[in-house]
């Protein structure tokens, strides 16, 4: 297995996530830097100096900077870990998604469970919505985020004990095959941050992958830590990936729609930035975004 760790700013995040990969045998770790300047790549390289961190000089965004550390990878494992700068793995994690990667050759992607630093559960496993589900969830997701359609669409009412074949998992931490990710393209670099996993996803099982949820694999994600320094921007990248993949994935009759979710996704980026602003306000941590459809 290879490891990707994708970096921006994440400060001591980023050398606790390699070491935690690094503990579990992989062959190779690279870090992919997007232009950090809070001295992150410069301490890792201190602490551990047979890590290949890639620094293309500015920020390229998420998928295409896994991409990159794709490409610079330099042993021939058909296993890749995919993740943030800002997580752990816990002891264990990596084996039992390659564990559920090897049990069926159908399957792509496998997602561990995601853990919050104070032991909540991230619903890190979602469905692609249904139209009605999108418009609800981009309605009310934000006021109100235990209404029907949110629900649904995080399956926050599903036990997350099991392993499960879901439609796509977060991009925070994923591992894929690598004839797989090679035979898709890789992430889709349209993608600057947000929905580059569900595009992932999305594509694998149109060309006859699967994707799965591995519970028994556990990571603890310190959310925002690299996001949060440019929250409006980010916010604004979100929905522009929201947009992006309704053009992409809506097929037939629900294309005609396609103006009304473009105006629903405009007023919720408006909707996004003054919860945003009133958060900070009150002197507030705004909940995050989340990872690829929010």
């Amino acid at each position: 297995m290879s490891a990707v760790v994708v970096n921006y700013n994440a400060g001591d995040h980023l050398l606790a996530a390699v070491r935690s990969v690094l503990a579990q045998g992989v062959a190779e770790v690279v870090v992919v830097d997007n232009g950090s300047v809070d001295g992150s790549p410069e301490a890792l390289a201190a602490a551990e100096p047979a890590v290949p961190i890639v620094r293309p000089g500015r920020n390229l965004g998420y998928g295409a900077a896994a991409n990159r550390g794709a490409a610079a990878c330099r042993t021939e494992a058909d296993l890749l870990l995919v993740c943030n700068s800002d997580l752990v793995a816990e002891p264990g994690a990596l084996a039992s998604m390659a564990a559920a990667m090897e049990a069926d050759g159908r399957r792509a992607v496998v997602g561990p469970g995601i853990e919050n630093p104070d032991g909540t559960l991230y619903p890190s496993a979602r469905t692609f919505p249904s139209m009605g589900d999108a418009l609800g969830h981009a309605a009310l997701g934000l006021a109100a985020p235990g209404n029907r359609f949110t629900r649904r669409y995080r399956m926050l009412d599903w036990d997350h004990a099991a392993a499960l074949e879901v439609d796509w998992v977060s991009g925070a931490c994923l591992l894929v095959r690598r004839t797989a990710f090679a035979a898709l393209g890789g992430f889709d670099e349209a993608y600057f941050m947000y929905l580059e996993d569900v595009d992932l996803c999305w594509r694998a099982w149109r060309a006859g992958w699967t994707v799965s949820y591995e519970p028994g694999a556990r990571v603890v994600h310190a959310q925002g830590v690299s996001t949060d320094q440019h929250p409006y921007r980010m916010i604004l990248a979100h929905h522009r990936s929201m947009l992006r993949f309704s053009v992409r994935s809506t097929r037939g009759g629900g294309r005609l729609l396609l103006p009304v979710v473009a105006l629903g996704i405009a007023a919720r980026t408006v909707v996004a930035c003054l919860h945003r602003l009133a958060a900070g306000a009150r002197g507030r941590h705004a909940p995050p975004i989340g990872g690829g459809g929010g």
